[in-house]
């Protein structure tokens, strides 16, 4: 179960049906399901009465701080509503420039690596990502040192945190052993380096990134948030903003490159929509094959692989009885490969997310950033730095697979390529295209 629980629970689901009963690390039981009816219930329909489960707010409450992650009722609900306005379409059309300023400087160091040989896309992406996040978070007074160093942290934490929920029984020895504590240090190093810059802000003029708003908001009383919440809600920003899009990237380029006839009539429709400007968020609703790809994507490769929830008071889903205290594991990969709502599941097929096509889905049988009040409150930045970060490498780069390696998905927080995924880049000057400056200036 601790090496791949995205297998055991498949094949439950092919022997016990879409909805059973399951011992998590042999000691948490909890209820798995892919019935698109009782997610409903739990993620929407009824969602007051489930809550992320005490096991995910404590362990990711302990490293990342009491924030939007990390809170439930009224707690939560304020601050959704706050941190909302950062992702609002007049703010992403505000952050496209960051962003754009961030891939510029972070392409500069791919296209070095892209001439020495094969590339394992899944850091360099996220190496990118979590630049561009930061940067529209921070400004671009974040040092890359920083970056580096709070990027290495959060991947090494969440790989912690993945072993105590899926480990229980280890906790004791992790605490006696020291582990713990090592972890903890160097949550405290990532932390510092964060708090000091916030701090430094306050005594500055205004920005335009998303600290700014999380420093200006104001709750009824018309307090702030103090520096300690500013950082909670900015580490959990930088957790949930940087490895959904730079796995969503991995993923697109892995299943491009079988595939020649998507990624020419993707690079057409980017060539018609942008022509030689860069990609902004008022170009994101014109790039429709493109969402199709992105959304393909998400189907096969959802990072949230599922969602956890526990029932406050005794409840019902359809013919499921949930008493309370329950946990629910919504198992969203088992749903997106379910053949009852899915034709031929493991296939590759963006057609299937044409307009026309998706008012045939199931309800609630696609959900890659969750469902409900608490779906993700960043689902339309992830989209424009994913189509942002494609709209560059798809024009520059023939992109293909290198031979000689295994492709396989490894369930840890996010559902990450297990050994990276190596491809070769090289430079592609098509008709009509300017060169990478003019995309980007």
């Amino acid at each position: 179960m601790a090496n791949n629980p995205v297998r055991v629970l498949s094949k439950y689901i092919e022997a016990r049906g879409d909805t059973f009963r399951f011992y998590f690390g042999g000691v948490k039981e909890a209820i798995v399901t892919t019935n698109p009816v009782v997610i409903q219930h739990v993620l929407k329909t009824n969602a007051d009465n489930y809550q992320k489960s005490e096991i995910q707010v404590k362990r990711m409450g302990h490293f990342l701080g009491k924030g939007l992650l990390t809170s439930h009722g009224e707690v939560w609900r304020t601050q959704r509503r706050l941190i909302q306005k950062g992702f609002d379409r007049k703010q992403l059309d505000v952050l496209s420039s960051i962003m754009q300023d961030s891939l510029a400087e972070s392409l500069q160091d791919f296209d070095r690596q892209a001439h020495l040989g094969p590339v394992d896309i899944y850091p360099v992406l996220m190496k990118m990502t979590f630049k561009m996040v930061g940067r529209s978070l921070f400004g671009a007074r974040l040092k890359d040192d920083d970056i580096d160093l709070i990027s290495r942290t959060i991947s090494i934490v969440q790989e912690f945190m993945v072993r105590q929920t899926i480990q229980p029984y280890l906790n004791p020895w992790f605490s006696v052993s020291g582990e713990l504590r090592r972890h903890e240090e160097m949550r405290a190093r990532a932390d510092s380096i964060l708090l000091d810059y916030i701090k430094k802000r306050r005594e500055e003029a205004p920005c335009h990134d998303l600290l700014q708003i999380l420093m200006d908001a104001r709750y009824s009383d018309g307090k702030g948030m103090s520096d300690g919440l500013v950082l909670s809600e900015s580490m959990q920003l930088l957790v949930a903003g940087h490895e959904t899009s730079s796995n969503a990237l991995s993923w697109i380029l892995y299943l491009l490159s079988s595939r020649p006839d998507c990624l020419d009539r993707l690079r057409q429709e980017l060539d018609s929509v942008l022509g030689g400007a860069p990609l902004t968020y008022s170009d994101v609703p014109k790039l429709q094959f493109a969402a199709q790809v992105m959304q393909e994507a998400l189907r096969l490769y959802p990072p949230f692989w599922m969602v956890d929830r526990t029932a406050l008071s005794d409840d019902r889903a359809g013919d499921v009885a949930i008493p309370r205290g329950s946990t629910i594991v919504v198992f969203t990969y088992g749903v997106h490969h379910s053949p009852q709502y899915w034709e031929n599941p493991e296939s590759f097929d963006p057609e299937r997310f044409t307009k026309a096509n998706e008012t045939l889905h199931t309800p609630l049988t696609y959900l890659p950033f969750g469902a409900g009040p608490r779906g993700c409150i960043g689902g339309n930045y992830a989209t424009l730095q994913i189509l942002m970060i494609l709209s560059v490498l798809l024009r520059k780069y023939d992109l293909r697979l290198a031979p000689g390696q295994t492709i396989e998905a490894r369930p840890m927080v996010i559902l990450r390529p297990k050994h990276g995924i190596r491809m070769t880049f090289t430079e592609a000057i098509r008709p009509g295209v300017g060169k990478l400056s003019d995309c980007l200036n």
